[in-house]
């Protein structure tokens, strides 16, 4: 075999590998969003969007619904990723601004990669653990910096890369007209607006749909949010809550309340697609 055939014939497996390998991904997701929407959207109905849980919902009882659970989850998710880019993007722009490929910015991004390798399961129970502490008791606020440490490390990485594919010209230009490295960081932010836009959507949607984290630390209630200081329900705790329920009628609600989340991240998706869009006519090709 000639090696032009070798390389053929090398070619034609991989491609081979690579379509069977999104065939599988495509049927993967296809089958859980099927099975959602299939035991899930007969069970849901406008009350179960519209109003708290109540006493006998967990019962089997007709009265309330997840309201209280896509509220808190909203909240929880919406804090965390405000603290966690509140944290990561002076991070980020230091990294590049200042630091640019020394010892230390590398030590950095592998710390960050450690930290996005960690299961949430994980902060969740140092989070617990440093709340016995201090006195703190399961609440929105506890939730809510929980969760901020799990998604700080995929914003810091993800708007690092974003980053990365900055030309080197852009900056030598804007030092050449007599810029500082603070004026930098405002080059930079224009520069990358779609790529940081799809980081935070990514790590909202990533926060809205943990329930590891927060299962001791932001609780759960049938109370609606109302706040910071006490304790709130998530629709992923929802769920695992209507599953562990010996009643047929509360376990088709785990999967309406799946079939809510599912959408709602479909939708943060779909967002973070037409921000990349929309922001891309600031970046300088």
């Amino acid at each position: 075999m000639s090696r032009s055939q070798r390389r053929k014939l090398e070619e034609r497996f991989f491609k081979a590998v690579m379509r069977v390998s999104l065939f599988g991904a495509l049927l993967i997701l296809s089958l859980i969003v099927f099975t959602v929407v299939q035991k899930g959207f007969r069970a849901l109905s406008w009350n179960m969007l519209t109003q708290p849980s109540q006493g006998g919902y967990y019962l089997g009882g007709d009265e309330g619904g997840i309201l209280n659970a896509i509220l808190g989850s909203l909240y929880l998710a919406a804090g965390a990723t405000g603290i966690a880019l509140a944290i990561g993007l002076p991070v980020v722009f230091y990294l590049h601004a200042y630091l640019g490929r020394s010892p230390l910015a590398n030590t950095t991004r592998l710390v960050f990669d450690v930290l996005w390798g960690i299961p949430s399961i994980v902060y969740g129970a140092f989070a617990f653990l440093l709340m016995l502490e201090i006195g703190m008791r399961a609440s929105l606020l506890a939730g809510m910096l929980t969760l901020a440490l799990v998604e700080l490390p995929i914003l810091v990485r993800a708007m690092d890369e974003v980053m990365r594919l900055i030309p080197p010209d852009l900056a030598e230009s804007t030092y050449s007209l007599g810029t500082t490295r603070l004026e930098l960081t405002r080059i930079l932010l224009r520069q990358t607006l779609p790529g940081l836009a799809t980081a935070i959507l990514l790590a909202f949607g990533r926060g809205i749909g943990d329930a590891a984290a927060v299962l001791f630390t932001a609780g759960y209630t049938d109370a609606m949010p109302t706040s910071l200081s006490r304790p709130t329900a998530s629709l992923p705790l929802a769920i695992f809550f209507q599953l562990s329920s010996p009643f047929p009628s509360v376990q088709a609600r785990a999967y309406a309340s799946a079939l809510v989340l599912t959408v709602m991240i479909l939708t943060i998706s779909l967002l973070a697609r037409l921000s990349l869009r929309q922001f891309s006519k600031h970046v300088i090709r």
